[in-house]
């Protein structure tokens, strides 16, 4: 058996068969954990929330005119007592309800998110437009990985439901 040397380089005859990280590292990993290294991913949940007979438990985020960022959604997930649907949208409003905080992925990080959230139960409202939808029961997670952008004055929001349940959503993203 061949033995090829430790220190390869692209003139080598074995440059294909094996690299040497040492002399030109090639280390890939997802968008994510660049965005968190940089305290720049973001997590939304609104917990276990029961919900009413005909109604879906609404998460949204806005990201705001002049906000200079944009936002690079990277996953949805949850659960929930009973079959539901999962539809995102672009658009749409929730009236009433909460604001919840995000966290920051980079724990103890000071860098808050440009992004303003709304929380209810209900109905979504403003003529949104469905841009995902899939059914799940039990635990669901959905990877975007960045293919759902949303630039200043965009808002996104995420309904699940319908029916009496308990259910969550947790929304992950990142800016740049």
């Amino acid at each position: 058996m061949t033995n090829y040397s430790v220190f390869n380089n692209e003139n080598s005859p074995v440059y294909m068969q094996a690299n040497n990280g040492y002399t030109a590292p090639a280390i890939v990993s997802p968008s994510e954990y660049d965005a968190a290294g940089n305290q720049r991913l973001f997590y939304l949940t609104t917990g276990n929330v029961s919900v009413g007979s005909g109604a879906s438990l609404l998460l949204q985020i806005t990201n705001p005119n002049g906000s200079g960022r944009t936002i690079y959604v990277s996953r949805i997930a949850g659960g929930a007592s009973n079959s539901i649907t999962l539809t995102v949208y672009s658009g749409g409003t929730i009236t009433g309800g909460t604001t919840p905080a995000p966290v920051n992925g980079y724990l103890g990080s000071a860098t808050a998110t440009v992004v303003t959230t709304k929380q209810n139960t209900g109905t979504l409202g403003g003529g949104p437009v469905s841009i995902f939808t899939a059914m799940a029961s039990d635990l669901y997670v959905v990877d975007f990985e960045g293919a759902i952008i949303v630039p200043a004055n965009q808002t996104l929001s995420v309904t699940v439901g319908t029916g009496s349940l308990t259910a969550s959503i947790n929304l992950v993203w990142w800016e740049a």
